[in-house]
């Protein structure tokens, strides 16, 4: 089949950008890269056949610079552009200034985005379009009185949405008029910071809701499908975590209600291209076809997509391609169907028991499953930097029942390896092994009310830290003379800390192959130790049982970090510098620190100021995302080491504090 491109850039980066750059290679169409400082030698930069630097790290001055994404396109004689999702993905006059300057823009057109773009309008067309839609405040009016009064008109609880972009950003739920004012401003910053627009609508917040979309695709000919639903329930920060397709509990009549308020809803705008239509549902009980409402509708590929191509078959991308370069959909309505079930895992750098801030760091060594599908768009060796997404890769795994596919993603997710950055991997672990979530009992409040067991931590085996220690200490049983001593077998103290715990042992060697670690609280002798790249394996005791472990070493700064992944959990252990440790704490010892890269997007603490535990100082902004930072104690700020606008290093000391009177 000809291509329908011979050459297309992509205006984006990470993991969507190589899973683009994959289907066009595959249909034989030669891509072109941009990329930021901060992405010189990124992934999706070394799969594309050309790429072009657009700027500074910044997005503002790269990624969301549609001229210098045109300009590039032009130069290197590239007929469309693909914007994969986010930044310019739903922007309408990136879209016009694409075709004005002679090129294909692989989406819908820019009156479709507009239609869609701002929730407000986007209810009122829909309501017009007869799909139902969520009980609400729409309208222009953005006074806090106004927005206050509805609030009270429409009923506690309330969500206050950012009328545009997404991904939970200018999101807040408000349980009491007290609460109303300050969680409007802080929704309010958040939707200008990431969207350039501060303007809010409220609605009804439903209880027990579920999140279901329907994927929609149309194309210039006027036809529409749909490609049956994703259930998108499980959340934290209203941002999506586990995705899976079909919905759990979902029956044929609702499915039929469903997707068919969703063709009419693309139809209302006459939509071409790939689009999804996302539905609030009433989870308090089975799912009816008057129990969900029309949210908004997202003009672009989703995040999640790939479940969708996992249970129709269908590569959603290549879809894009042909449709965008004026083709007829592939497939009628009714050669569509569903086969099997399938997850989506968002696997990212974040610290789920620290409020899942997001977190920075190189990778040091990154390992996936063979029994998923991992759409990644970083490598070993690669940064989380604070200027995009911390996004490191989606995890997918299908099977012919939802059982089968569940359990393939928990063995996935066991079985993935991240070391240099705390990531939510074993969090997303738990919550696929979670037996609510098994049973298929899901709504947005399931990882709220079920955090503190999700986020438990795993025991560390004695045999982890044995093979930490082999690995680190370049321990050879094997060598010649090894073990050899004048009064006894060679033995050597390690001492590792592990989440602030200081763990002493002492390793034996008896000369006889073996090694031996004692100090533990059982002692663990290992034979038959075999390395292969960060897979080491050993057996242990009198039955010789094989153990296996995966091991990542660098050095810190405050000595040596091992990462251990054994049991189906990773484990960070320091083998600690004894000089670097005093120094670190001596001087970070009465300080804010920034807990990670990002940001500094307000300061309101001022030196010489008393301050009270608790009081609000900092707000520190990375990926996206607003942190608060408090006084640790109450005291005095002595000095303040940052200012609004600056981007500070995880670690850097933000605050000193000292004692009243001093």
């Amino acid at each position: 089949m000809t291509p329908p491109f011979s050459k297309l850039l992509i205006a984006n980066r990470g993991e969507i950008a190589c899973r683009i750059i994959r289907t066009a290679k595959r249909m034989g169409v030669k891509t072109v890269a941009v990329y930021s400082d901060a992405d010189r030698n990124a992934l999706h930069v070394e799969m594309a056949d050309e790429a072009v630097h657009i700027g500074p790290s910044a997005p503002a001055e790269s990624y969301l610079d549609g001229a210098k994404i045109i300009a590039a396109a032009q130069a290197t004689g590239a007929q469309a552009i693909h914007p994969g999702y986010g930044f310019l993905s739903e922007n309408p006059d990136f879209v016009e200034a694409v075709e004005k300057a002679g090129l294909t823009f692989v989406g819908p057109s820019s009156s479709a985005i507009r239609a869609m773009g701002l929730k407000d309008a986007a209810k009122r067309l829909m309501e017009q379009a007869g799909v139902p839609v969520v009980p609400g405040y729409h309208g222009e009016a953005q006074e806090v009185v106004v927005l206050a009064a509805k609030a009270n008109e429409i009923g506690y609880p309330v969500l206050i949405k950012a009328r545009a972009g997404g991904g939970g950003k200018g999101m807040r739920k408000v349980d009491t008029a007290k609460e109303f004012k300050d969680a409007l401003a802080a929704a309010k910053r958040e939707a200008k910071s990431a969207f350039g627009d501060d303007k809010v609508l409220v609605e009804k917040f439903i209880a027990s809701p579920r999140h279901i979309e329907v994927q929609v695709f149309g194309d210039s000919q006027g036809n529409v499908v749909h490609l049956f639903e994703r259930d998108c329930s499980l959340q934290r920060r209203h941002q999506k975590v586990i995705e899976e397709a079909p919905a759990p509990g979902m029956t044929e009549e609702v499915r039929a209600a469903m997707t068919e308020a969703a063709v009419r809803a693309a139809q209302a705008i006459d939509y071409s291209g790939a689009g999804t239509i996302e539905f609030i549902a009433d989870g308090s009980g089975p799912l009816r076809p008057d129990g969900f409402w029309f949210m908004e509708m997202n003009t672009r590929l989703q995040v999640e997509h790939p479940v969708t191509e996992a249970i129709t078959g269908q590569d959603l991308v290549e879809w894009q391609l042909r449709v965008a370069a004026g083709g007829a959909l592939p497939l009628s309505q009714e050669q569509l169907s569903i086969s099997g079930h399938a997850f989506e895992a968002r696997l990212y750098a974040e610290d789920p028991a620290n409020g899942f801030l997001p977190a920075t760091g190189k990778l040091h060594h990154l390992a996936f499953s063979e029994a998923a599908r991992n759409d990644a768009g970083v490598r070993s060796g690669d940064a989380i930097t604070p200027f995009y997404d911390p996004m490191i890769a989606k995890v997918i795994t299908q099977g012919e029942t939802r059982q089968e596919a569940l359990g393939r993603l928990a063995t996935a997710l066991r079985q993935t390896h991240v070391a240099g950055t705390v990531t939510n991997a074993a969090f997303l672990a738990a919550l696929a092994e979670h037996e609510g979530f098994a049973n298929g009992d899901v709504d947005t409040g399931l990882i709220d009310r079920e955090i503190g067991s999700l986020i438990e931590s795993a025991t560390l085996p004695e045999t982890a830290i044995a093979l930490a220690a082999v690995i680190v200490l370049g321990i050879d049983p094997a060598a010649r003379l090894a073990g050899w001593r004048l009064w006894g077998p060679a033995s050597q103290k390690v001492r590792f800390v592990h989440e602030g715990e200081v763990l002493d042992r002492q390793f034996v060697l008896p000369g006889d192959g073996s090694v031996l670690l004692e100090g533990g609280a059982v002692p663990v002798r290992m034979r038959d130790i075999v390395r292969d790249g960060a897979r080491v394996s050993a057996r242990i005791g009198a039955g010789g049982e094989r153990v296996t472990a995966d091991i990542a070493a660098w050095s810190g700064v405050e000595g040596t970090a091992v990462s251990v992944l054994s049991e189906g959990a990773a484990h960070q252990l320091l083998l600690p510098d004894p000089l670097a440790v005093a120094a670190h704490h001596g001087e970070h010892g009465d300080a804010i620190l920034a807990p990670m890269t990002g940001i500094v997007r307000a300061v309101t603490a001022r030196a010489g100021a008393a301050v009270d535990k608790g009081e609000k100082l900092i707000v520190l902004e990375a990926m996206k995302m607003e942190t608060s930072l408090t006084a640790p104690r109450a005291g005095l700020v002595a000095e303040i080491f940052c200012a609004e606008g600056e981007t500070v290093e995880g670690g850097a000391i933000l605050i000193r504090f000292e004692e009243a009177g001093e």
